[in-house]
């Protein structure tokens, strides 16, 4: 495996148990899913704790990537993240019509905010799936 494909691993495994826990809350009435102050300490929180986790994980990568063969990012590398970004940004881009058009007339603000970060991940996620999939295809554009 790449950097690039065990740093797309990291960031999807961290994203899928962070925010599995933050929407496990949410959907199990934690108070964050009423409160603005406890959603956003909830939210931050994880957030903050899953991006150590990536910065960690990724500054191990690169020092164990330092042992091998370098391989520098190519073509086929900048078409996989290109088609994960653009198939991620049809998904962010449905959920925030969603959040922005059809629920201000019918849906409290806290879970306004819980469905865009809902959208914002899933999109990510999308995203990163896509990257995963085209890296043990051998997808090449």
């Amino acid at each position: 495996m790449t950097y690039k494909e065990k740093a797309s691993w990291l960031m999807l495994v961290a994203m899928v148990l962070a925010y599995s826990l933050y929407f496990g809350l949410i959907l199990a009435g934690h108070p964050a899913s009423t409160s603005l102050f406890a959603m956003l300490w909830l939210f931050g929180t994880i957030a903050a704790t899953q991006a150590m986790v990536v910065i960690i994980g990724c500054i191990w990568l690169a020092i164990e990537a330092r042992k091998l063969p370098r391989a520098r990012i190519d073509e086929r590398d900048r078409a996989i993240a290109a088609r994960g970004t653009a198939i991620s940004y049809y998904v962010l881009l449905t959920a925030m019509i969603v959040v922005g058009v059809v629920m201000p007339f019918t849906e409290p603000a806290i879970k306004i905010v819980n469905t865009a970060l809902f959208g914002i991940v899933l999109a990510e996620l999308v995203g990163l799936i896509v990257v995963v999939t085209s890296y043990r295809r051998g997808w090449h554009g």
